[in-house]
Formats: C-alpha cells, sequence, structure tokens
C-alpha cells in the first residue's frame, strides 16, 4: 500500500524525494567537512608559522643537546611539519652590530614557509640569509660578500614564536668569518633584523657548541592537543619550558570555533526546511486522499493503520532521500575541499548510514501531524461529500 500510494503520486513524491536528498546531502556534507576541517585547518596555519616553542626553563639560560634530544623524541612524527633549532649571538659588520641566528635552514624552511625570500635559501657553507633591514643597513644584495667581525657583550636577543624580540642569556662575542648573501628575507616582524646561517656556520664562526637558544616547532594539531603536548614536554624535560605561540594558536582556535558555529546553524536550518517540505508535501497528499481514507475507514481500517502508512512513506522517502544525499555529500565535502584547502576530505564510513537514519527520523517527524489528519478523518462526512 505504501509502494503504491507513491507510485501514484510520482511527480509529487520525486519533488519531495529531491527536497530530502538536497538537504541529506548538504548535512552529510557539512558534517564531513566539520569533521575533517581541522586537521585541514591545522595543515593552512602551518604556512603562518611555528606554533610549539621550546625555551630554557631558567632565565638566562640554554637547552643541552641531550635535553632538545628527549623533547624532540616526544614531539608526534606524523603531526610535525618542522622543529628549527635556534642559536643567537650579537655580531658586527662594519662596526655595526646586529643579530645573527644559526639554525638547521632546512627546518627553518619548514616552520616558516611565510618568509618571503628574494634570491635563495643558503645551500653552501659559508651562505646565509639576511633581514631586509640589514641589507637597507649595509646595502647588501644577493650574492654580495660581507665579513663578520669579533664582538659581542650585550644581551643576545631572540625571535620569539611570532617575530616578537626577547633575551636569550648573556652575549658572547663571535670569532667572525666571511659570508656570501644568498638571499634577502621579508616578514614585516623582527626576522628583518637578523642574519641566518647554518648551525654548522655558526658554531665554526662562535667557537662552541652542543647548546641550543630557543627551538620554534610547528605541529598540524589542535589547540587542546598541543596544550596537552606542551605540558607533556615541560614535565619530562624540566630544563625546557615547552609553550604556545598565541598569536597563531588563538588565531587557529578562533577561526575553528566560528566555522563550526556556522556549520552547527547551517545544519540546523537545513533540517527545519527538510521538515517543512516534507510536511506540507504530506498535508496535501492527505487532502487529496480525504475520499479514499474516508472509504476505507468505513470498511473497517483503524485509524492507527492509517498513520502508520503515512509514516512508513516518510519513512520510506527520508531513507531513499538520505541514501542519495550521503553520496552527494560526500561528493560536495570532495568539491570544498579541493577548492577551499586544495585537498581531498577523508571519508567517514560511518556518515552515510547515519545521514539515512537522521533523513528518516527528520521526515517521520515532519509526518506526525499529516498522519493525525489522515487518522482524524470522518467517513461519515467525507463520504456525504462535505
Amino acid at each position: 500500500m505504501v509502494a503504491g500510494s507513491l507510485l501514484r503520486r510520482g511527480s509529487r513524491m520525486v519533488t519531495a524525494l529531491l527536497a530530502v536528498a538536497v538537504g541529506a546531502a548538504i548535512l552529510s556534507g557539512l558534517v564531513t567537512i566539520s569533521i575533517d576541517i581541522p586537521r585541514q585547518m591545522a595543515q593552512e596555519f602551518r604556512s603562518y608559522g611555528a606554533n610549539l616553542a621550546l625555551i630554557p626553563a631558567g632565565p638566562g639560560g640554554v637547552i643541552e643537546a641531550v635535553d632538545y634530544e628527549k623533547a624532540r623524541a616526544l614531539l608526534p612524527a606524523k603531526n610535525l611539519t618542522g622543529a628549527a633549532p635556534y642559536r643567537y649571538r650579537v655580531v658586527k659588520i662594519n662596526e655595526q652590530p646586529f643579530m645573527a641566528a644559526g639554525t638547521v635552514l632546512a627546518e627553518a624552511k619548514k616552520t616558516s614557509p611565510y618568509w618571503l625570500v628574494r634570491g635563495r635559501w643558503p645551500e653552501k657553507p659559508g651562505e646565509a640569509l639576511i633581514g631586509r633591514e640589514v641589507a637597507e643597513t649595509i646595502r647588501l644584495t644577493p650574492g654580495a660578500g660581507f665579513t663578520i667581525q669579533a664582538g659581542g657583550g650585550s644581551p643576545a636577543a631572540r625571535i620569539g614564536g611570532g617575530g616578537e624580540a626577547e633575551t636569550a642569556g648573556e652575549g658572547r662575542e663571535a670569532a667572525g668569518g666571511t659570508f656570501s648573501v644568498s638571499g634577502v628575507v621579508q616578514t614585516g616582524g623582527g626576522e628583518e633584523a637578523f642574519i641566518f646561517m647554518s648551525l654548522d656556520d655558526f658554531e665554526a664562526m662562535t667557537g662552541s657548541g652542543g647548546v641550543l637558544d630557543s627551538v620554534e616547532c610547528s605541529l598540524s594539531l589542535g589547540r587542546a592537543e598541543l596544550s596537552s603536548l606542551a605540558e607533556t614536554i615541560s614535565a619530562a624535560v624540566p630544563a625546557i619550558n615547552a609553550r604556545l605561540v598565541k598569536r597563531v594558536t588563538d588565531s587557529e582556535g578562533a577561526v575553528l570555533t566560528k566555522l563550526k558555529t556556522l556549520i552547527v546553524l547551517v545544519t540546523v536550518i537545513v533540517l527545519m526546511l527538510i521538515m517543512i517540505c516534507v510536511a506540507t508535501t504530506m498535508m496535501a497528499v492527505v487532502a487529496e486522499r480525504r475520499r479514499e481514507i474516508g472509504l476505507r475507514k468505513a470498511l473497517g481500517a483503524d485509524s492507527a493503520g492509517l498513520a502508520a502508512e503515512f509514516l512508513g512513506e516518510g519513512i520510506f522517502l527520508g531513507a531513499a532521500g538520505g541514501l542519495v544525499g550521503a553520496l552527494a555529500g560526500f561528493g560536495f565535502a570532495w568539491f570544498v575541499g579541493m577548492r577551499v584547502f586544495n585537498s581531498p576530505v577523508a571519508f567517514s564510513a560511518p556518515l552515510p548510514p547515519l545521514t539515512i537514519l537522521v533523513s528518516a527520523a527528520v521526515t517521520a517527524l515532519a509526518c506526525v501531524i499529516p498522519a493525525r489528519n489522515a487518522a482524524a478523518v470522518d467517513p461519515v462526512i467525507v463520504l456525504r461529500g462535505e
């Protein structure tokens, strides 16, 4: 009887089915995106720099190599984009003081993809990457050479996570050396006042090694996971203080919260539209079938059976529309992922059955009033033509 009713009113039911399918597709797509969006956003925010900094626990201290290795072992490899260790010293070029930073350049490139380099990153020993302010002060361009003279004695500064200058302990004199400019870096931040070179060149220039001033880490983790990791590292390695780079993590958390709120609002609106569409369709069906319903009740059909029939039609529409919508929704989510994040979203196996169940439940709820109206039809009045 349910199948016959659906077939006899094909055009009206197809319209309702399409409405349910479109709503289910949007619902499935948004849920897929919301599940995968933290991973996608974490990857996108890695282009804004490090989100975890490792610094000495005591003021004016340094990070020993053995402590750094312990902390590095606690970083989840699958979520680690890069970990760049840094050492800082005040140096002199033409009797002018500048800050030199030694780092593992390959890791620095991973943790700081937002750096705009005019020229190229250092590739050979004796090459350095200089900040725009340094280049303008001593008039250096890519390919030019310069000599670092012995100097120091003032407190060294380091780049905090986000470009802020911080004290990194007592300044030590640099022995000096000759370098060539491979590129000029522009960031709009504190990095423009630094001279960057490989850690090996830095240690050869200063004549010391085995210690670090700070480590900048870039991890594809949410704020809660990152906070937990920072607490774990600080507890496991007392000599290191792991802290979040709030400029990055706060922005990431705010964006994710707003996106999830928007997704929830859109989902609620879509579910309400599905209910309205199905309810109006079924109300029209009940109005069309009043004489049929009256005749069936006169022949002995009970109200519960008639109500169950209309609920069955609604559940069938919801399940069929949910199935079509679940498949279309993943396609929608995949398209959004490729267009917005340039990366496909991951398929969630439990989502299609859940979409079908939700769609069926929503359409069943939408059919409650039409089913009650059908059960309330008085056969005497209907068959008299009133």
